[in-house]
């Protein structure tokens, strides 16, 4: 890590004064999980070019941090450990999540890290909606946060119910996904031509969650039928799972339990990778009740699911909506008959009903960057640089077979694609 001019809380000296660049606004980004760092990465990069602030990450304690600390090395990322940072004081800081943030002094602007709030979570007799609940926005009985963004105002509701303390400082941003997907849609073939899909072979992107109820959580049954009915010349298959599978597990035991897909030219994404070009290429989705399978709403490919618990869907989501549209996978039937199915169905009368659950992840559509650095440029105190905050397509992924490792490849954990986004 480089030397930083920055106030310690326990000693009135500065910690260093060997910077270059001095007397910059500091945004500190706190960096959970692999999934939030995707996610805030589209949030940082607005700040891109602006000799006017400086950006510093660190690394809470966390379950699921697992390869926190690789991804930020790759992305060349100035980390403070967690208690120094808890010891200075900052111009802002950037969270998805709520672990810890009662021990920063800055300033907080808090995000989802998924689609929409699509999950309830049960604690002991409490059922919530994860993400909109007082234990999310003010754990621990800290302030409230600068600014909490919402991708909808339809969620303007939701936190009125579970948290109205928090209503005057919510913000309806948008959804930076969503956008990225959107402005890349025009781009769909040359997507396909880099991740090595042949004209009229089939793309098939499965995809899960976490958790006991995801696509994964049945993986010992789904991962047969991909093999045995999905594999072949005409079709390529492509795994993503949410980072906090590969966390939880190790990306060792992920990949050796899917060792076998390569032999079949089953693509397992590693979780630092950009899924969202992979989604976006896909011409069939087998999925179930994650954020990925939402956003698949929007890349117009019929949608399988695989399992939705109903008990860990937010009733009132769009991942609700999607549970009673898409089709179910059965075990009665071929996995081929069932793709192909969904397909008819798509065909006919369900591509307008994906299209209005689509509309549901965001209120502010295109609109996300804008919104973003409108409100991070107000609480700095600072007036927004002078040229537009673009959305960009996203970038080309490599090809599927790069990502065709097993968990004896010497190079399985190398990095083909750093993307960012919400997972699963």
């Amino acid at each position: 890590m480089g030397a930083w001019s920055v106030l310690d809380k326990s000693s009135p000296q500065p910690l260093r004064e060997w910077l270059t660049l001095t007397g910059r606004k500091r945004v500190l980004v706190v960096a959970h999980t692999v999934t939030y760092i995707k996610r805030l990465q589209e949030v940082f990069s607005l700040l891109e070019s602006d000799l006017r602030v400086q950006v510093l990450f660190t690394a809470p304690p966390h379950p699921f941090g697992d390869g926190v600390a690789q991804l930020l090395h790759r992305l060349g990322s100035a980390v403070l450990p967690w208690e120094k940072a808890a010891r200075m004081e900052f111009d802002l800081a950037l969270a998805a999540g709520p672990r810890g943030l009662g021990e920063i002094s800055a300033p907080l602007i808090t995000l989802p890290h998924g689609a929409n709030y699509l999950k309830r979570v049960t604690e002991g007799p409490e059922t919530r909606v994860a993400g909109l609940g007082r234990a999310d926005i003010v754990p621990d009985g800290r302030c409230l946060p600068a600014a909490v963004v919402l991708p909808h105002r339809d969620d303007l509701h939701g936190l009125a119910q579970l948290c109205p303390e928090a209503l005057p400082v919510s913000s309806v941003v948008g959804d930076p996904v969503h956008d990225r997907i959107v402005a890349s849609l025009p781009r769909r073939a040359t997507y396909r031509r880099a991740l090595g899909i042949r004209k009229r072979q089939q793309l098939i992107a499965v995809v899960s969650t976490w958790g006991t109820r995801s696509s994964f959580g049945s993986i010992e049954a789904l991962l047969p039928r991909l093999i045995g009915e999905l594999t072949g010349a005409n079709r390529r298959v492509a795994i993503l799972l949410h980072p906090n599978v590969w966390s939880g597990h190790g990306a060792w035991q992920v990949r050796a339990w899917l060792a076998r897909c390569r032999e079949y030219g089953i693509a397992v994404v590693p979780p630092e990778a950009d899924w969202r070009s992979v989604l976006l290429a896909a011409d069939r989705i087998i999925g179930d009740h994650g954020s990925v399978t939402l956003y698949g709403t929007l890349t117009r490919a019929p949608i399988l699911l695989a399992v939705s618990p109903e008990a860990e869907i937010n009733p009132a989501s769009p991942a609700a909506t999607l549970a009673r549209t898409a089709p179910a996978l059965s075990p009665g039937h071929s996995l081929t008959s069932q793709l192909e199915y969904a397909a008819a169905e798509y065909r006919e009368h369900q591509h307008v009903e994906y299209a209005a659950i689509a509309a549901r992840i965001t209120s502010e559509p295109g609109r996300f960057s804008r919104n973003m650095r409108t409100l991070m440029y107000r609480v700095l105190g600072l007036g927004q640089p002078a040229h537009p905050a673009d959305t960009r397509p996203l970038p080309l992924p490599p090809p599927l077979d790069s990502w065709s490792a097993t968990a004896a490849d010497s190079d399985a954990g190398a990095v083909t694609g750093i993307g960012t986004g919400a997972t699963a």
